[in-house]
């Protein structure tokens, strides 16, 4: 008896009626009315779709998602509900529309592209569950089809979203870094920090960004490797190319290869159409590679021959294909115990050691929480509706957070404060906000560059200095990040005895 792939592959090769549409070369009138029934079924069963979808979703992305449930609601499940009622009136024009919207809704809420694919994939999974009875070859190519035609749409709509705000974003920076020079900057290209670490770290961004080698990023989890890499790129020649990130880590090693290189159509079970894959897609740009030790050994030998040689093989292709790619990896290990545990190639290494970039974890530039906090502050009064907005915190709980040691990093320090936002009720981030881990060490001792905190008073003289520190003694910027009028800074200057040069 043939395979069930082979009955799939065998309704292929059925010759299409004559007059009839076809939808992005893929998709035909008849074929969107043998989806009818199942098109049905998911609207009479929508909820248990969407419960079956986000449970999948979860557990493949766990704490990394990028959603909350009511987001994931928000932009899946209405998009769900109005693309199979389009459908099902073979509204073509209609289902274009809202997928598009969709894909603009997630470049804007920044989820990565690698997990807008694999949650698309997902739906698949969740769907075709229940309704198994109706799945023949003739209707599982079908809604194979679709689901390529929603990539196809999401894809474009989400890149030209990401180029539009980058476009933006890219003039505001290339001002703001016009009018300072690097030993006073306090951001860059959205990084945020003023301690001499991350100054020198915006040095080397700049210098790597001059060249089109490839670089290593090394750094802990939640440090910010992605945001160096897009500095990176933004910082450089060509900042209005595309920048494509992967997270290796975030898709199953063995789809990794087709990700990057691209397949054509019938190289495996389900290849119905051809895809051009991350390299084709970065051409002429940056390509990241987030946790690149996530990676096999045998797809890193590909990619090894793939930046000597400048050209990528599609699998199931016996064609190799020019790109222009720079390369950017990242990983959060020790690269030579990734090196000796085989978890990285030797002969990869050597080409990426050439240049490496590393990012100082929080716990060593403590001197910038103050400033991160303000950036969250202002970042999340924009995305959370509260009925009174926070705008600022208490001197207590910054002191705490500036003794912390933060395992999880500007990761760790946004969840805190996000945290603060959705339990707090006051305007100003109260030390009981926080999480139980930072405010429950709120009494140890404090670090050998930070003073001993006793009495209000104590605290107080001691963040305002912080403050001023960070802002390089800008009094201005430093009543700002305080959240009080300048006089009123100005008279607690006087009252601590603090420097005013």
């Amino acid at each position: 008896m043939a395979s069930y792939e082979a009955k799939v592959m065998e309704s292929s090769e059925v010759p299409l009626p004559q007059g009839q549409p076809a939808y992005f070369h893929l998709l035909w009138d008849h074929e969107l009315e043998d989806l009818s029934g199942v098109l049905r079924i998911i609207a009479e069963r929508r909820e248990e779709v969407f419960r079956r979808w986000y449970s999948l979703y979860v557990v493949h992305f766990g704490d990394a998602r990028a959603l909350t449930e009511a987001e994931f609601q928000e932009i899946f499940g209405t998009e769900l509900q109005v693309s199979v009622r389009t459908l099902l009136q073979h509204d073509v024009a209609g289902f274009v529309e809202n997928v598009r919207r969709q894909g603009d809704q997630l470049a804007r809420r920044k989820v990565p592209f690698s997990e807008v694919v694999v949650s698309t994939h997902l739906f698949e999974e969740s769907a075709t569950a229940v309704f198994p009875a109706l799945l023949t070859p003739k209707v599982y190519l079908a809604f194979d089809k679709l689901s390529h035609i929603r990539i196809i749409l999401l894809a474009d709509s989400y890149f030209r979203s990401v180029s539009a705000v980058a476009d933006a974003r890219i003039r505001d920076l290339e001002e703001e870094a016009a009018r300072l020079p690097v030993e006073e900057r306090s951001r860059f290209h959205g990084l945020i920090g003023a301690s001499p670490a991350m100054r020198q770290l915006y040095e080397r961004i700049q210098a790597a960004a001059m060249t089109r080698g490839t670089i290593l990023i090394v750094g802990e989890s939640g440090s910010g490797k992605e945001l160096v890499a897009r500095a990176i790129h933004e910082a450089g020649p060509h900042p209005l190319a595309s920048f494509v990130p992967f997270n290796c880590a975030a898709i199953p090693r063995d789809l990794i290869e087709s990700e990057l290189f691209g397949y054509k159509r019938g190289a495996f079970s389900g290849a119905t159409v051809e895809y051009l894959g991350l390299f084709r897609a970065a051409d002429g740009g940056t390509l990241f590679l987030d946790e690149i030790t996530e990676m096999s050994p045998q797809t890193q030998t590909k990619l090894l021959r793939a930046l000597q040689e400048r050209t990528v093989r599609p699998v199931g292709s016996t064609q190799e294909v020019p790109v222009d790619v720079r390369l950017i990896a990242s990983t959060n290990r020790d690269p030579e115990e990734a090196l000796k545990a085989g978890q990285l190639r030797d002969d990869l290494y050597y080409r990426l050691q050439a240049s490496v970039l590393h990012v100082p974890p929080l716990r060593e530039r403590l001197s910038d929480v103050p400033l991160l906090v303000e950036h969250f502050i202002n970042l999340f009064n924009q995305k959370i509706s509260r009925r009174t907005p926070v705008v600022g915190i208490e001197p207590l709980a910054l002191a705490a957070m500036e003794r912390y040691s933060w395992p999880g990093n500007v990761r760790e320090l946004s969840n805190s404060i996000e945290s603060s936002f959705t339990f707090g009720r006051s305007q100003l981030i109260q030390l009981e906000d926080l999480p139980p881990a930072i405010h429950h060490q709120s009494s140890a001792p404090a670090p050998s560059h930070t003073e001993t905190l006793g009495t209000f008073a104590d605290i107080e003289r001691a963040v305002i200095r912080r403050a001023l520190e960070a802002t390089g003694g800008n009094k201005v910027q430093a009543a700002k990040l305080l959240r009080v009028s300048r006089k009123k800074l100005y008279a607690k200057i006087r009252k601590y005895g603090l420097s005013q040069g």
